[in-house]
């Protein structure tokens, strides 16, 4: 018997989401004006009477920027910033900061006070529901300027995320502000950086010879700065020394985990390092998806990841066409889309599970992990009608009364069971709805937005993530891994209010 039909949300309780969320908006805003404000970052420790550093592109003047805050701050808020050009290779800096960005943006909220790379097309797409499209093209043109001088969508406007990425959806986002705006110009100047960032993706480390598919694979070693400080907990331990305590007490029954811990030293491992600035590219950080705390990442070619790649192959296809492109140019991109869906069809998809899983580069297998990116194919499409079929009627492994689990698996990391997110929900609700299962997208929908309402009505905030089992935003005590709290504001949350309640969930109006 399928779960009963959830009710939707009273139209006065959407309002009052609706009206939290459009006053939000502003609060999140950064721009030249928000500086001070802007390069604050609670992740590091800075004696209070140090200067915070804004680091600028070496293609830009730094003169013409420093110009530009000295019309915008006061004298004092403009004294605690130190104006710095960067130059040599990320790695040699030691003491980090914002990367200015010309532009405005919003900032997910609270200790995440910069901008995001996955999280800025959520926030875009809320933004464009509430008919903010000079911010949300910002936001677009702002990604577009970081491959232009970064190589790639950084995971965040910080020095110690120079060299990292995060989950592609740079296409979409390109298209879907012209698609409000229709600037032609706009859309010919961002072609060139939506193919180099698919290159980035296409490009080794990030690719995968012989498999012909993509994995993330993080650049840089060594810890990353913001977890040595922003990820303490209540006993001083930062993530790196839990997560080395962990290790240690499962070594004897797992011997393979020695590749993550020196037992001599009872550190960490250079290449566990590697993997945790890898799952944060990801965006899942932490899972044990790939193994503990997300060890083992690089080791994988992730279906949410080729997902987005496919999907970037396809919307490189729609901008050339929507540029006159000629034939052929554009059928080389939906060719590639074609080929990469073929290798996904045949490596991700697991006939007996009904779901799809990520591919496992050193025992050639699916790793049997159910996990909420089973329903990306359905939000990118490129699922056949069958295998859609078969994941919806998996939909019980993930629904709760109170929404959509992220996993099936208690790990105490935040991207796993019992948690829920934004992101998570939201994709799935409209890859339920682009196959035509409108009842089944229409009832994890309301089950969300009425887990957002309660909770709103009982703190006054939006969070980040919600525990998908009791309905409830204090999560603290589930969180062993990582940070514990939970943070207000918050971006896709607030986006996934404005969708789901303005724009719905694709086709339908929920």
């Amino acid at each position: 018997m399928p779960p009963p039909a959830a009710p939707r949300l009273p139209q006065e309780k959407i309002n009052a989401l609706q009206l939290h969320v459009s006053q939000m908006w502003p609060r999140l805003t950064r721009n030249t004006r928000d500086a001070l404000e802007a390069v604050q970052d609670s992740k590091l420790e800075l004696p209070a009477e140090q200067r915070w550093p804004l680091y600028v592109s070496a293609g830009e003047d730094a003169r013409v920027v420093r110009d530009r805050l000295r019309k915008t701050l006061e004298p004092e808020a403009l004294r605690r910033i130190d104006i710095r050009v960067l130059s040599g290779a990320p790695e040699q800096i030691t003491e980090h900061g914002l990367v200015y960005l010309p532009g405005r943006y919003v900032v997910p909220g609270g200790r995440f006070n910069e901008m995001y790379g996955w999280d800025s097309y959520f926030i875009a797409q809320g933004l464009l529901c509430e008919g903010r499209t000079g911010l949300a093209e910002s936001i677009a043109t702002l990604q577009l300027y970081q491959v232009r001088h970064y190589g790639t969508v950084l995971n965040s406007n910080r020095t110690y995320c120079l060299m990292r990425s995060h989950p592609p959806f740079l296409g979409r986002l390109v298209l879907s502000v012209f698609e409000e705006t229709g600037d032609i110009e706009w859309l010919a100047e961002a072609l060139p950086m939506v193919e180099r960032y698919h290159a980035y993706w296409c490009s080794l480390p990030q690719f995968i010879p012989g498999l012909e598919l993509s994995r993330y694979h993080a650049l840089g070693d060594g810890p990353a700065p913001e977890v040595l400080h922003g990820e303490v907990d209540a006993a001083g331990r930062d993530h790196y020394r839990r997560l080395a305590d962990w290790l240690r007490a499962h070594l004897p029954e797992n011997p393979g985990l020695e590749v993550f811990f020196d037992r001599r030293t009872d550190t960490l491992t250079q290449a566990a390092y590697k993997d945790d600035r890898t799952v944060r590219e990801s965006g899942f950080d932490l899972t044990w998806r790939f193994g503990p705390c997300g060890m083992g990442i690089r080791d994988f070619a992730p279906v949410c990841l080729n997902t987005l790649v496919w999907q970037m192959e396809k919307d490189i296809a729609e901008i050339r066409r929507r540029l006159g492109a000629s034939p052929p140019t554009v059928e080389r991109w939906e060719r590639q889309a074609r080929e990469r869906a073929e290798r996904m069809h045949a490596r991700f998809w697991d006939e007996k599970a009904g779901l799809f899983f990520d591919w496992q580069l050193s025992t050639q297998k699916r790793r049997a992990y159910p996990y909420a990116t089973t329903f990306w194919p359905l939000w990118a499409g490129w699922a056949t009608e069958e295998q859609a079929a078969r994941v919806v009627k998996n939909l019980g492994l993930f629904e709760t009364e109170h929404g959509l689990l992220t996993s099936t698996t208690r790990s105490g990391c935040q991207w796993d069971s019992p948690f829920m997110w934004a992101p998570l929900v939201l994709m799935a609700v409209q890859g339920m709805d682009r196959y035509g299962f409108r009842e089944e997208s229409a009832r994890i929908a309301n089950r969300f937005l009425t887990t957002l309402s309660a909770e709103f009505e009982r703190t006054g905030q939006l969070y980040e993530k919600y525990n998908a089992v009791t309905g409830s935003a204090e999560v603290g005590e589930d969180i062993a891994f990582g940070y514990p709290t939970n943070e207000t504001g918050f971006g896709w949350t607030n986006a996934a209010v404005c969708i789901l309640t303005r724009c719905g969930a694709g086709n339908c109006v929920l």
